[in-house]
């Protein structure tokens, strides 16, 4: 699937620079925004408001002194926030580059609503719409304690390692329901 299509139930990854004109394009009804300042970053026109979850910290896997790390309530709170989307348009998940946090929450928002795929299949998916997918070890590591995946999530995500090398990633699209 790529950035175009517009299949309601699809959760749409990219970097901030391509949310505000991929959101107009496709008429997504959920935004959730993962970036360590939030200043200037508006919900776009077509959102309602309450429906644009804004969680602030650094893409960060191990604590580091001035920044904030993603912690199990943030996790906590993309998980809640996927279980509430209806389905019914488009989800975007951004971060500022589309390769790490915001892949991170694509891949436990697939996982949470997906509670019977398997992590290694949504993983794979993962990979093969994004060559540069690279998913905050730290956000899997905590969703995978909350949804009870007993480290499958994080097994999986080590599975498909490390993404190309890049400054900023391709927007993409993940259909949500899985045929194992």
């Amino acid at each position: 699937m790529t950035e175009t299509d517009a299949a309601p139930a699809v959760i749409h990854v990219c970097p901030l620079s391509a949310m505000p004109a991929l959101a107009e394009r496709l008429g997504a009804s959920h935004l959730l925004t993962l970036v360590s300042n939030l200043d200037g970053i508006g919900t776009p026109p077509g959102i309602v408001p309450d429906r644009h979850l804004r969680l602030r910290f650094n893409d960060i896997e191990a604590p580091l002194e001035g920044h904030v790390e993603p912690n199990a309530g943030h996790v906590e709170r993309i998980i809640e926030f996927a279980s509430r989307w209806e389905q019914d348009a488009p989800l975007i998940i951004h971060c500022w580059a589309g390769i790490s946090r915001s892949t991170a929450a694509a891949f436990v928002s697939l996982c949470a609503l997906n509670p019977d795929a398997s992590e290694d299949v949504i993983a794979q998916r993962l990979r093969q719409h994004s060559p540069t997918a690279s998913p905050n070890r730290l956000i899997v590591r905590h969703a995978d304690e909350q949804l009870g995946r007993s480290g499958r999530m994080v097994r999986a995500i080590e599975a498909i390692g490390r993404g190309e090398m890049t400054t900023e990633g391709v927007p993409f699209g993940l259909p949500v329901r899985f045929v194992p």
